[in-house]
């Protein structure tokens, strides 16, 4: 099956910002310094810190009321307004530092997924629908190229396939018993793998922001750079799957891989 030159021309967009360098590589550019020199300044077993508050903030965020947004398929997504709430956040914790962080990124990845619903909606889906709403939390383990995950697991349609089955129980049980389901052992089951990729991109954030002289208005710009990055792999994310329900996901990721990262 071919598709139009104008689904071609938007598959290509979403590949270029699904494929194109992830956040350390987008932080390192802004601020003139690579994120290497904050991580000597993270304290030690930082890495399974971190990994503890992100899955807890997922989890936070999954069952906050982020999806009371109006259910109006093709409405624009209001990015700006989420991206002051972040910078705002990050402002806070880069004042106050490491100690912030438990209390920072719960809000931060809240806002962050409601931005991502909006954008999820503004392409088509229903934010009432289960599938979609852990498509949304699908998008925190799409990260772009990273110099440290260079492994075959790293393109957007590998970590798909690595999500998948967990994806589809976890669709079923939210489907049957709501997504705030005391217990939700299945979801608890897939945000835990979303966060392990998730997790190394806090640990980026969180490294840059332990630059010394970054300060609070340092961790507002991160921040900012951060959700303006998940906005982005959001945007790619839902373009594929909404040419996916018109033409097929064999056909589209056919073509997807035939694409240049580029373009």
């Amino acid at each position: 099956m071919t598709i139009s030159e104008t689904d071609r021309k938007e598959l290509q967009l979403a590949k270029r910002l699904l494929e194109n360098p992830g956040i350390a590589i987008k932080i390192a550019n802004i601020i003139g310094m690579p994120i290497e020199i904050g991580m000597d300044k993270l304290p030690e077993n930082w890495n399974k810190k971190i990994g503890d508050i992100t899955q807890k903030a997922l989890l936070k965020a999954s069952e906050a009321a982020i999806f009371t947004i109006k259910d109006i398929p093709g409405e624009a997504s209001s990015n700006a307004w989420h991206k002051l709430g972040v910078a705002v956040s990050g402002g806070v914790s880069g004042f106050f530092g490491f100690a912030a962080l438990a209390i920072e990124l719960p809000v931060s990845t809240t806002i962050m997924l409601r931005s991502i619903a909006e954008i999820a909606r503004s392409q088509g889906e229903s934010v009432k629908n289960a599938e979609t709403k852990l498509a949304c939390l699908e998008v925190f383990a799409l990260g772009g190229k990273n110099k440290s995950d260079e492994s075959a697991e790293s393109g957007y349609y590998a970590i798909r396939a690595l999500l998948a089955r967990s994806m589809a129980e976890a669709a079923k049980f939210v489907t049957e018993r709501g997504i705030a389901e005391e217990g939700a052992p299945l979801l608890v089951k897939l945000i835990a793998k979303i966060s392990q990729r998730f997790g190394i991109q806090i640990t980026e954030r969180v490294a840059a922001q332990a630059i010394p002289a970054i300060g609070a208005a340092g961790g507002a710009l991160i921040n900012t750079i951060f959700i303006d990055h998940f906005q982005d792999m959001a945007k790619g994310h839902f373009i594929v799957r909404k040419l996916e329900r018109i033409y097929g996901r064999e056909t589209i990721r056919k073509i997807y891989e035939e694409l240049p990262d580029s373009g």
